[in-house]
């Protein structure tokens, strides 16, 4: 869904206020597409502060399920998103680019809200998110959650070093 700024960019101190209903049901990223289980209407306040510029604020509260790094449950991750923008218009979108200003929610005189969350949501991504600080994750071998309890797998973790010796040994073992 668009918002049309034309009106806002009409006169200067113009104000335009706006509660949007985000249809994404999932963020989309490189590393994976993790869905949004809550979401919040956004609330924009979109001011002309003049000759063109714009102030956008816009508030969120976002809920979104990641696998914890270490053993793969999901895990409900809340995010808060307080948007602070500002948007030369007489600018081109080259022209924003090259001075570094994240604009690709600005199509012509349309604003894309859920681009603008998409962007704030990826400045708030977690580098790392954990089930629980003492996650012990997954058996390296057979792959079971070690939270849940110790697998049957061999824990004897032998040098790998020795691994030429463990071999001669096993050829010529005597029954």
């Amino acid at each position: 869904m668009l918002l049309d700024l034309t009106e806002v960019l009409s006169q200067d101190g113009k104000i335009l206020k706006k509660t949007v209903l985000l249809e994404m049901d999932a963020f989309q990223i490189r590393t994976g597409r993790f869905p949004l289980i809550r979401k919040s209407p956004l609330k924009l306040e979109i001011v002309n502060t003049g000759n063109r510029v714009l102030e956008i604020a816009g508030y969120v509260k976002l809920t979104a399920v990641i696998p914890c790094a270490r053993c793969l449950s999901p895990v409900e991750q809340d995010f808060v998103l307080d948007i602070q923008r500002q948007v030369d218009m007489k600018l081109s979108a080259r022209e924003r680019e090259e001075i570094l200003e994240e604009s690709n929610f600005i199509e012509g005189n349309s604003l894309d809200p859920e681009i603008l969350v998409c962007n704030e949501l990826l400045v708030q991504w977690p580098i790392r998110v954990l089930c629980k600080e003492d996650c012990k994750g997954i058996c390296s071998r057979c792959g079971a959650n070690l939270n849940d309890g110790a697998c049957s797998c061999d824990t004897a973790e032998l040098d790998p070093r020795m691994a030429a010796i463990r071999d001669i040994f096993s050829k010529f073992k005597e029954v």
